[in-house]
């Protein structure tokens, strides 16, 4: 096992700190140069690493330094708060391209599993998951995590449409109403969130919401309100962004659709359809190639029925593999 301050592999490893970042960024971008991802991370995405709540990289956190003073490779291990259910420790990291096939590799992800171990007995939860994802394609890194006893749990697939094709236009029978995100009502954007995927995703505290919106596009976003009496309530919303550093890569333009939710009152009523067509108008109109979102499942052969309906087409895919404790 690795211990923070000790040497292996001709590195100097201690914990990641906010004065990394810099550092942290340089390496993100050696990695993704090498191993050429469909996106490219920018800085505030690293900065986000430090700034997120559940990310205490003090002690959460490895990082391998060369004698130059370089970062050569660094694990995180996380905890979302308030997930309902088992608890899932994720994990992210990575090494330079020049580094890799030494062994460090495998010496940090030895270290993230003890870590996320602890950090799931000191949360107080008797099971949980241990979770990395790995892109497809990057099959050195899922034999890496498959020999350290990782199996596959689930599958997430990038979709894309052709904005060039016409949009629908779906009419909402009264008293729902299609109208544009507002400051004014995030708050109840986030109830209800919390409340479409209860138990099913990490449960969203105000402060924990608006965390990594430096790519929202507020112009994209929608909600649909039921105004059959004077307090409206949100029945569905759609929130989007504009990552403009990773069209260069992909080769188009696109807005990404962040988060599409219906509660479950409003279901079966369009609603979803609606805000879907109504993003990618505005999409088109801001003069985007592409709508693209992506999609969890559980089984790698999967339908993608709303989506496949709308025209929307796959293009990569990650996979989830975990380890059960």
């Amino acid at each position: 096992m690795l211990t923070l301050g000790s040497r292996a592999h001709d590195l100097l490893w201690r914990a990641l700190s906010p004065v990394d970042l810099d550092e942290l960024f340089a390496l993100w971008q050696r990695i993704e140069e090498h191993d050429d991802p469909p996106y490219r991370s920018t800085r505030e995405e690293v900065a986000d690493t430090f700034a997120t709540q559940w990310s205490d990289v003090e002690r959460n956190s490895v990082a391998g330094f060369d004698e130059t003073g370089h970062l050569r490779g660094y694990g995180l291990v996380g905890i979302p708060p308030g997930a309902d259910g088992p608890a899932r420790v994720f994990l992210d990291g990575g090494v330079d391209p020049l580094y890799r096939h030494r062994g460090v590799g495998s010496a940090i992800l030895d270290w993230q599993i003890e870590r996320g171990r602890v950090v799931l007995s000191d949360s107080g939860h008797d099971s949980g998951s241990i979770v990395v994802h790995v892109e497809d394609g990057m099959d050195h890194s899922a034999d890496l995590v498959r020999r350290h006893g990782f199996t596959e749990a689930g599958y997430h697939t990038e979709m894309r449409r052709d904005l060039r094709n016409e949009v629908p236009e779906i009419r909402l029978e009264h008293p729902l109403m299609l109208e544009p995100w507002s400051a004014e009502l995030d708050d109840q954007v986030r109830i209800a969130h919390n409340d479409a995927f209860g138990g099913l995703a990490t449960t969203q505290s105000s402060a924990l919401w608006t965390e990594g919106r430096t790519y929202f596009v507020p112009s994209w976003s929608f909600l649909v309100l039921d105004r059959r009496s004077d307090r409206a309530q949100v029945a569905g919303y759609l929130l989007a962004s504009r990552y403009e550093q990773d069209w260069p890569t992909l080769g188009w333009s696109e807005g990404y659709i962040d988060m599409l939710g219906v509660r479950a009152p409003w279901r079966g009523q369009r609603v979803a359809t609606s805000l879907l067509c109504r993003a990618m108008q505005a999409f088109a109109d801001s003069g985007m190639e592409y709508a693209a979102l992506g999609v969890d499942h559980a089984t790698r052969e999967h339908a993608h029925g709303l989506f496949d309906r709308l025209g929307f087409e796959p293009t990569r895919g990650s996979t989830t593999y975990t380890i059960e404790v």
